[in-house]
């Protein structure tokens, strides 16, 4: 009955099946509940159908140890002027920073539009180690993707439904739609972009930043946040002088920072690459 059982022909096919199928040719072995016995016993008994397999999406892990580093890019809807109208705000930036390096306003997704857009971002700013997105269609585009092996540059992806492998992209689209003037409604696309440009103007230039040591991402991308820094220390310097009394210790500006991850390794990886 086994050496039946495992012929080539049956092989795949489900012990209803076979049962059948040899009952169909005259043949009876056995029922199906000792054939599923017998095959139990010799460990064939096993799941048949094709189940969905996808590939496992690997943990993103970028670093950046100054501007230009790793870059990271998104698109967030602003609601129209009518139910179901948005339009696309494409942000870049620069996560140590936080500097928006780039953005733009359309009607619609683009994946053609997106790639142009990176590719003048890149001659205008220089060529990141990295840009990391999630996996919205432009993001994942062939375009984009040709786009970043031509240029050489280290294309990243978040896994998933996992928000906090875009944290930088996410907290920044955030800031702006917890705006205090953030409208509820657009009333066109250029009522978005003018109220866009004095957000973004505001963010790079007058925003200060507490993962910045409270400086701007505009201070911290063009290298001025260090000279800043030595004011603040020297302010804070004459203030101790003045009335130590006044503090517990002398006081000192808030650090800069040193490294921007997209999900720092364990510490246990970081102690073995040491």
């Amino acid at each position: 009955m086994l050496a039946v059982l495992t012929e080539p022909r049956f092989a795949d096919k489900a012990v209803a099946q076979i049962w059948a199928e040899l009952l169909d040719e005259g043949v009876y072995l056995a029922s199906q509940s000792t054939m599923y016995r017998l095959l139990r016993e010799q460990g064939l008994v096993r799941e048949r159908r094709r189940l969905a397999a996808h590939p496992a999406h690997v943990k993103p892990e970028l670093v950046a140890h100054q501007p230009n580093d790793v870059w990271s890019w998104d698109i967030t809807r602003l609601p129209g002027p009518t139910r179901g109208t948005f339009y696309q705000l494409y942000v870049m930036l620069d996560i140590f920073s936080r500097y928006p390096v780039g953005w733009r306003l359309e009607a619609a997704e683009d994946a053609a539009i997106a790639e142009r857009w990176m590719a003048g971002l890149i001659t205008a700013h220089g060529r990141p180690k990295a840009i990391h997105a999630d996996r919205g269609s432009a993001m994942t585009s062939k375009n984009v993707a040709q786009l970043l092996v031509d240029l050489g540059v280290q294309r990243s992806h978040s896994r998933p439904r996992v928000s906090n492998d875009n944290p930088y992209s996410e907290a920044q689209f955030k800031t702006l739609k917890y705006r205090f003037d953030f409208p509820e409604q657009f009333s066109s696309i250029e009522h978005a972009h003018a109220w866009c440009t004095d957000f973004f103007d505001y963010y790079r230039h007058e925003h200060r930043h507490a993962a910045l040591g409270l400086h701007t991402p505009a201070s911290v991308y063009f290298g001025t946040a260090g000279q800043i820094q030595l004011q603040r220390a020297q302010v804070l310097a004459a203030a101790y002088a003045a009335n130590p009394t006044r503090f517990g210790r002398p006081p000192t500006p808030p650090p800069m920072p040193t490294a921007a991850w997209i999900n720092p390794p364990t510490p246990q990886a970081l102690i073995a690459s040491t």
